[in-house]
């Protein structure tokens, strides 16, 4: 029988368990938001799709709630705005502004100007390219640019498989290189989904009593993971 798994991250994702690469700058500013200690109150990230935007701004978000204080993370739907009172949260969090219609740009572009004038809370963007490539209206391109503006870049795959392992000895094993290696070859490129064949793989370890090797690993995508084969 084929074994049905649900591979997503099992945790809500956090800024520990982003692992920064080339994107170490990016993530001092964020902690030093959380922690106040940063001056500039907009920051934008860009990056390419799995280069982190989401994890980021989502677990910057939680950790705001974490720690007592308001914390907003929103995602735009198509037709929807954003609505009022959002300038009073100690911090908000603007997904894929790329896909911002006009009347959610209009709503974003009063937010960011209502939380400048308040003097109070956060506000972190993200999109797929630099705010001045962004298509969206001039006002609001310059006001996603006031404040420090950086690449998000993606991690190697070497960064990958390191990631990977430590995830692995964490939850208390070894995962062999022929995994990783196999994984890197054959499966999607994304962190989060990497990160949850590892778990899938304890989970399976565990229930079959047999140690992670690639022969386990084969067993387990026999199930419709979705994988993608390298360069497509």
């Amino acid at each position: 029988m084929q074994l049905i798994l649900d591979i997503l991250p099992e945790t809500p994702p956090t800024l520990d368990s982003f692992v920064p690469g080339r994107n170490q700058e990016a993530m001092s500013v964020l902690r030093g938001l959380l922690a106040g200690t940063e001056r500039e109150r907009f920051v934008y990230l860009w990056g390419a799709p799995g280069s982190g935007r989401s994890h980021l701004l989502r677990a910057l978000a939680d950790a705001f709630r974490a720690t007592g204080r308001s914390g907003s993370y929103l995602c735009v739907p198509e037709g929807a705005v954003i609505g009022p009172g959002l300038e009073a949260a100690d911090c908000v969090a603007v997904d894929d502004v790329h896909r911002l219609t006009p009347a959610a740009q209009e709503s974003l572009f009063h937010l960011c100007n209502r939380m400048r004038d308040g003097g109070h809370g956060v506000l972190v963007a993200s999109g797929d390219v630099p705010p001045a490539r962004l298509g969206l209206r001039n006002d609001l391109v310059t006001r996603l640019g006031w404040g420090l503006v950086y690449e998000l870049h993606g991690l190697s795959d070497a960064e990958k498989a390191r990631a990977m392992e430590r995830h692995a000895a964490a939850r208390g094993f070894q995962l062999p290189g022929e995994v990783t290696d196999y994984l890197l070859r054959h499966g999607r490129r994304d962190l989060p989904w990497l990160m949850g064949v590892v778990d899938a793989l304890d989970r399976h370890s565990l229930e079959t009593k047999r140690p992670v090797s690639l022969p386990l690993l084969r067993e387990l995508i026999q199930a419709p993971l979705d994988l993608e084969p390298r360069g497509q």
